[in-house]
């Protein structure tokens, strides 16, 4: 019979180099764009200096780009929204980086704390507001980089929650 104390490797893995691959220095999965909103996040020095709050209009600020993508640093007073929209051909992971946002969609209202991470496909119809009674920050990075954003009526969109 196996356990796991009979598994052994022969020689030294890190002697296969062929085995191992090299990181990369641009993400290309969903999974490393994920992980680059969490070192982003992680890191406060890389975007807290340049924040800013606006009153008048949602303020944004693009943070970084690398081949076929982009990395926008939102700020959101409360009672401000994005309305309903999609984001045309690009995929996208939206990283609530302080305070609390509230997402809509067709399938309900979900809120989104400091550190939750929503992934979404090309042709996702949401809403993002801050219903919270202080300010929001929020990361978002979009594959390939963003050149439309077409609004919807806000018809299709109830406010029922979701449930988990």
């Amino acid at each position: 019979m196996n356990s796991d104390n009979d598994l052994q490797i022969a020689g030294d893995i890190l002697e296969v180099p062929h085995l191992l691959q090299a990181p990369r220095e641009h993400p290309v999965t969903v999974a490393e764009f994920v992980g680059l909103a969490r070192s982003i996040a992680a890191d406060r020095s890389q975007w807290e200096h340049l924040v800013q709050y606006d009153a008048t209009s949602r303020w944004y600020h693009r943070l970084r780009t690398g081949p076929g993508y982009e990395v926008w640093l939102l700020s959101w007073v409360p009672g401000q929204g994005s309305g309903l929209h999609d984001h045309g051909r690009s995929s996208g992971v939206l990283t609530v980086l302080d305070g609390e946002l509230t997402e809509r969609t067709d399938r309900g209202t979900r809120a989104l704390a400091t550190g939750t991470q929503r992934v979404f496909a090309p042709g996702y119809v949401h809403e993002v507001v801050n219903d919270a009674l202080e300010p929001a920050v929020s990361l978002h990075v979009y594959y390939p980089g963003l050149t439309e954003m077409p609004m919807h009526t806000t018809q299709a969109c109830e406010a029922r929650p979701v449930t988990a």
